[in-house]
């Protein structure tokens, strides 16, 4: 295992990643998803010369009512299905969590229901309140991401209130 910026990634490693990434998660994986993934820290677990398991440790401005938090936000978490249920998804987050409170005021990432119970029985915590992006237009609540935000304390539980996250294109959360 190890963890490299998204700098540091060979043109090589960057490709084999996409695809293993693509094999995981299907269709469902885009090219805004793949790009959300980019310019942060990525934890790489290979096996037999190849890519594995990967979580991805990018920062993200959030707003807890009002309050402004450096967050680590996870991308891309995912193992390759020929290695699941291996304990390869531990092993990065193990990793991806330590950056986290080293690092940063609050973890988040957004979980499918499938992978909710992995994040809960590791320390995180679904957001107790509602979800907004801060859009060039302003605030705009996402209440389609109410129930799938979750949040990884570093200074104690959560408040609930309005979380809110800085404006990307694709997905917000």
């Amino acid at each position: 295992m190890r963890t490299v910026h998204t700098a540091d990634l060979t043109a090589g490693e960057r490709a084999q990643l996409r695809v293993m990434l693509d094999a995981a998660f299907g269709e469902r994986f885009t090219d805004t998803d793949w790009a959300h993934a980019l310019g942060g820290l990525h934890v790489l677990f290979e096996s037999g010369g190849r890519i594995v398991a990967h979580a991805s440790v990018v920062q993200r401005s959030l707003l807890a009512d009002g309050v402004p938090l450096r967050a680590g936000y996870l991308e891309a978490v995912a193992v390759h299905p020929g290695h699941q249920r291996l304990g390869y998804a531990a092993a990065v987050l193990d990793e991806a969590e330590r950056i986290v409170r080293a690092g940063y005021d609050i973890g988040a990432l957004s979980a499918s229901e499938r992978a909710a119970g992995l994040y809960v029985r590791r320390g995180w915590m679904l957001w107790p309140g509602t979800t907004a992006v801060l859009t060039p237009g302003g605030l705009v609540a996402t209440p389609d991401e109410d129930g799938s935000t979750y949040v990884l304390p570093i200074a104690g539980p959560p408040a609930g209130g309005v979380l809110a996250c800085d404006y990307r294109s694709g997905d917000f959360w």
